[in-house]
């Protein structure tokens, strides 16, 4: 009879410091509004605009400039250079970088 007493007992104690660690860990995340700070960038704002990718494209000598294809990865300006018509590729990110002309 002590033996089960005994078994109880431990198990009580166990249950008991199970029950303290997860209320300790539950509130280790406090909120402190002078800490966090929400923040959200629209995905636009990380993306190259067409407006930008044509003004480049004008920059570099490509006359009649226009979009010819936009995907996620990259922006396609048609138009006509010294030779006769041309195409520049920018990278879809900030600040248009130039991937291929």
């Amino acid at each position: 009879m002590t033996n089960l007493f005994a078994k109880a007992g431990i198990a009580a104690l166990m249950a008991f410091g199970a029950m303290s660690a997860a209320t300790t860990t539950a509130s280790a995340n406090d909120f402190h509004p002078g800490i966090q700070q929400a923040r959200y960038d629209h995905p636009r704002g990380r993306m190259c605009s067409p407006r930008l990718a044509v003004e480049k494209a004008r920059d570099m000598g490509l006359r009649r400039a226009r979009i010819d294809n936009i995907t996620p990865r990259r922006i396609v300006v048609e138009g006509f250079g010294r030779r006769g018509p041309d195409r520049v590729v920018f990278a879809n990110a900030p600040g248009c970088p130039l991937i291929r002309r």
